[in-house]
């Protein structure tokens, strides 16, 4: 478990699993613990006394050898529990803002040895977890559930506005009057909608077997976001969508809110322009829409055409000069593009 994420590591102490069973059996026992979810050379440096173990990791076995003093060292890769009842003896000049004995203890251990350790402590009733250089504190279902509900009706509305700008801009990119403004207006939504999405997944980490029926929701409320900003950098994007999404991505807050701010992070406004310059778009997001479409088509029709609205008024004997598109595509591919430009603009006048 070198080296792994916080959100590896939390899937691993997430309710259901062995290892959170066995912690919840320490905290109901009213004692503490130090287990380093780890072994090697390294962690055996630093162990002192205790006794050594080779034994298969159980929740029963870990509360059980938790009842003595020492700490418990855990070969969680291989699901063994190595040694019991050591006392750590890590580098005291490795800095720790804890003051508590176990957890400065459990911090300096995982710094120097990279693997995760857990404390739990008998008089605060917290099980810390240090990982990555991190403290993070494992809140109880009950209070992640009550988060993960409060964030996710907060995403509904946020994927419902999302929504709407992404049918405006749709109707703008139909009638050719698209402006950076429109297209950061999308960007924004589609940003907080996936910052939300973020949070929510990491309650649905920590929550494990808890947290099923709520990555339903998610799954299905937001399915396709992330799709949608990808053909979205693809039409308007002048560098590589991966880039543009990172430097989306890390925008501050207040950035984010700040529409030159975005414009800028998507390279889609220099020097003197501003939020009223007129963007066209490609045509990769409406030529998504279509059934049955390859993405390597669509990829040439855009490389053939160079803009959706080229795409809009070309003949079923031009888009046949594309590879791939015969003359029952040709006339799919009109017929889609002409009811999703019908569709674009009522759905706007009944808005």
């Amino acid at each position: 478990m070198r080296d792994l994420d916080l959100r590896s590591t939390l899937e691993a102490v997430a309710p259901g699993t062995d290892l959170r069973d066995g912690l919840e059996r320490i905290l109901r026992g009213r004692t503490g613990a130090i287990v380093v979810l780890g072994h090697d050379e390294t962690v055996d440096s630093l162990c002192s006394g205790g006794f050594e173990l080779d034994i298969e990791f159980t929740a029963a076995r870990l509360r059980e050898l938790a009842k003595m003093d020492g700490a418990v060292v855990v070969d969680f890769s291989n699901r063994r529990i190595r040694r019991a009842n050591v006392q750590l003896l890590p580098d005291p000049g490795i800095e720790s803002l804890e003051t508590g004995m176990r957890h400065r203890t459990a911090e300096r251990v995982s710094r120097q040895t990279g693997f995760p350790v857990i404390s739990v402590s008998q008089s605060m009733r917290i099980i810390a977890l240090y990982v990555g250089g991190a403290r993070h504190v494992l809140e109880g279902s009950d209070l992640l559930l009550s988060k993960a509900n409060q964030a996710l009706a907060t995403l509904e509305r946020y994927q419902h506005r999302f929504d709407e700008v992404l049918a405006t801009l749709s109707a703008l990119e139909i009638e050719d009057l698209v402006t950076v403004r429109d297209v950061v207006a999308v960007a924004q939504r589609m940003e907080m909608v996936m910052r939300i999405w973020y949070e929510i997944d990491s309650y649905v980490v920590q929550l494990g077997t808890d947290g099923r029926l709520l990555r339903l929701q998610v799954e299905e409320l937001v399915s396709g976001t992330g799709r949608d900003r990808e053909l979205l950098l693809e039409d308007y994007g002048t560098h590589d969508t991966t880039e543009l999404a990172e430097r989306l991505a890390a925008l501050e807050p207040h950035q984010l809110a700040n529409p030159l701010d975005v414009a800028r992070a998507l390279r889609l406004i220099a020097g003197s322009q501003g939020l009223e310059t007129p963007l066209a778009a490609r045509g990769y997001r409406l030529l998504s829409r279509i059934p049955r479409l390859p993405r390597s088509v669509a990829v040439a029709l855009v490389e053939h055409a160079g803009s959706l609205q080229r795409l809009l008024s070309a003949t079923s004997e031009e888009l046949q000069q594309v590879e791939g598109v015969g003359p029952l595509r040709a006339r799919a591919i009109r017929e889609g593009l002409s009811r999703l430009a019908e569709s674009s603009i009522l759905e706007q006048r009944f808005v």
